[in-house]
């Protein structure tokens, strides 16, 4: 059987039961949800439908607008007032069981005054209740079935939201993956080291470093000035200069030997 149960009152918001029972159908099944018009089978007894939806479901809705309680029955007497009032009836049924009951104020509608509630329903005016207004009629309806999703499981585990959301996360995964896989990286487990020449190089194409370095390196724009170095005996320096582009100049000066005498 169903495991929620929308209730509504002819004559008080139909169109807005409808669409809170479609829109929960889609969520969570058809097979989840009972609104009569459309749960009850042709040629079915229709009192007997009723009362039994009620009894096994896990939670029911109970649709209010700003003339629920002002709708007259056949008598010309409100409708809440007769005891075989289906409304009456179905939200009288869930409340003696203990069956989650949720008021749904449509519009402007606002909470139930214990006042004009027939004793046996002077418990609905102390239930929590949420809102549904046409103006913001997406947002509202998502609301009104998070909240079901959460305080019923079985909902919860047939949740087309909750799947659709958890699809589209592993879709964006699989599409950074694959992103990641297309690039090519040289990283340290795949050189962990070249040695010889100027140094040890490690890492991946987005930040390589040197270590162990044995000569000069010049990582960057510009030219290169290496430190002096000393070739051969006192009488001159040898060094080097060049860049990037590969020019290279070498410059020899001989340092003039002073003699003892100072000449």
């Amino acid at each position: 059987m169903p495991d929620v149960f929308v209730n509504y009152r002819t004559g008080d918001e139909e169109s807005a039961a409808t669409m809170i029972a479609r829109e929960l159908s889609r969520r969570f099944g058809p097979e989840q949800i009972f609104f009569a018009s459309d749960s009850i089978d042709a040629g079915r007894r229709f009192p007997m439908e009723l009362v039994r939806a009620v009894e096994e479901c896990k939670a029911l809705l109970a649709v209010i607008g700003p003339r629920w309680a002002e709708v007259q029955g056949a008598d010309g007497r409100p409708a809440l007032e007769a005891e075989q009032d289906w409304t009456r009836r179905e939200i009288q049924t869930a409340l003696d069981r203990g069956i989650l009951v949720i008021p749904v104020l449509i519009g402007k509608a606002t909470r139930i005054d214990r006042a004009v509630l027939p004793d046996d329903l002077r418990e609905l005016a102390d239930c929590q209740y949420r809102r549904f207004d046409h103006r913001n009629a997406e947002s509202d309806l998502t609301a009104l079935g998070d909240t079901l999703a959460r305080l019923l499981p079985d909902l919860g585990a047939v949740d087309r939201n909750a799947r659709e959301s958890r699809e589209r996360a592993e879709t964006k995964s699989r599409k950074k993956s694959t992103q990641d896989a297309g690039r090519t990286r040289i990283r340290t487990g795949d050189v962990k080291s070249v040695r010889g020449g100027i140094a040890n190089l490690n890492g991946d194409l987005s930040g390589t470093f040197v270590n162990e370095p044995q000569g000069p390196v010049n990582t960057g724009r510009g030219h290169q000035y290496n430190a002096p170095h000393f070739q051969g005996d006192n009488t001159g320096v040898q060094f080097t200069a060049g860049d990037n582009s590969g020019t290279v100049r070498q410059r020899f000066e001989r340092e003039r030997r002073r003699s003892d005498d100072g000449r």
